[in-house]
């Protein structure tokens, strides 16, 4: 008994001296420090917000309602009006009475090739097969065409053979007769604007993409005008960007109205457009650019026979001129003899003839259409348009 109690009493000492540690430990672990004071922080500056002005604003002083002037009704107030652009000053075209005589120098300069070659050829002493031969050669290579050339060859030499001895002079008149009968003296060539019961005359302008087509129907446009004939143009070429614009700034330069429709719109609706604008305003001329289409494809050439049908039901096309590049030579009698099959061809224009040695186009796509040659461009000048006169022109072929 007395051993359990001096065992009891050994676990109490025991835990009583373990109760002790732990409260010791505890009482020596650190506190937390106290949290530090606040510190005093000046405010920044307060950023300038919009309409604010940067620096601190400062007292300034102020007015009242009754201080301020206000106005007192009196004066009008002024408000300026936008400024209106102005429109474009109208030019005056150069005359076309004699126009393809003044622009003689210019063609000469170019054609020079054809004629002074076969003035040379035919001064020879002894004109044997051989020269002759390169007379052949010298047409041919000008695009007279294979019948007219050898039309015209056979008849030099049996005048030549008559004729014996040949001055200079003898021989530019024999060539030059020679040359009038191949382009043909008697052809009326006037551009038919002025249908005797209607109005206005209707124009179709056709022809493949690069002949200068809608330049041409502008300047078109100047020698109407500049012949006292008041213009509306058709802008039917609505797939070519900016076809429209072209041809609308030629016709502000001489006062003409242009009719338009959206860009890839239908053609046929244009054109139809314009020529009822143009008997509503009473105009003597209503001029229609068309698409430049290749030759070859099948469907556009189709449309442009449907502008035609469409424009039709006012009034019969009075003239319908297809425009060729001279200087595609042999190649725009292809096109030519196509476009004729389709609309009709009434006349021909020839664009870039200065450009081209190749001057016996005019007689060789004469021959192939049966239409004569009525308008030729002599240039990029806004009056190089001329109507074709034969005599001018063979003049300038074989120089003075």
């Amino acid at each position: 008994m007395e051993t359990v109690i001096l065992a009891v009493v050994i676990a109490v000492v025991v835990l009583g001296a373990l109760g002790g540690l732990v409260v010791g430990s505890r009482r020596r672990k650190p506190l937390p420090p106290p949290p530090p004071a606040a510190p005093d922080i000046t405010a920044p500056p307060a950023e300038p917000h919009v309409g604010d002005e940067a620096e601190t604003p400062r007292d300034e002083p102020r007015r009242t309602i009754e201080e301020v002037d206000l106005p007192d009704g009196s004066a009008p107030v002024v408000v300026a009006e936008p400024a209106v652009p102005e429109a474009p000053a109208i030019e005056i075209p150069e005359p076309t009475a004699g126009r393809l005589v003044r622009l003689r120098t210019r063609l000469s300069r170019s054609q020079n090739a054809l004629g002074k070659g076969l003035l040379t050829l035919l001064s020879r002493e002894h004109l044997d097969e051989e020269t002759w031969e390169e007379v052949e050669d010298t047409l041919l290579t000008a695009d007279v065409g294979v019948q007219p050339t050898t039309e015209l060859v056979d008849r030099l030499r049996e005048r030549v053979k008559v004729l014996g001895t040949r001055t200079p002079d003898e021989l530019r008149m024999l060539l030059r007769e020679e040359l009038l009968k191949l382009v043909g003296t008697e052809v009326d060539r006037t551009v038919k604007t002025e249908p005797e019961d209607r109005k206005p005359g209707i124009v179709m302008v056709v022809g493949v993409n690069g002949t200068g087509k809608t330049t041409t129907t502008g300047k078109l446009a100047r020698v109407l005008v500049a012949d006292g004939r008041t213009v509306v143009l058709g802008a039917a070429d609505t797939f070519r960007a900016a076809a429209a614009d072209q041809l609308q700034t030629w016709g502000e330069r001489v006062g003409a109205h242009t009719v338009r429709g959206p860009e890839a719109g239908d053609p046929a609706s244009v054109a139809f457009d314009a020529v009822k604008e143009g008997k509503e305003m009473g105009v003597d001329v209503v001029l229609i650019d068309t698409a430049g289409r290749l030759h070859t494809k099948t469907g556009l050439m189709d449309e442009l026979g449907k502008v035609k049908r469409v424009v039709e039901k006012h009034a019969p096309l009075d003239e319908v001129l297809l425009v060729l590049d001279a200087t595609t030579g042999q190649n725009g009698l292809i096109q030519a003899r196509v476009f004729a099959e389709v609309v009709d061809i009434t006349g021909i224009v020839l664009t870039k003839l200065d450009g081209t040695a190749k001057g016996g186009i005019v007689i060789a796509v004469q021959r192939e259409l049966g239409v004569p040659v009525k308008l030729i461009g002599l240039g990029e000048g806004a009056d190089d348009l001329a109507p074709f006169e034969p005599e001018a022109f063979v003049d300038a072929l074989i120089g003075e």
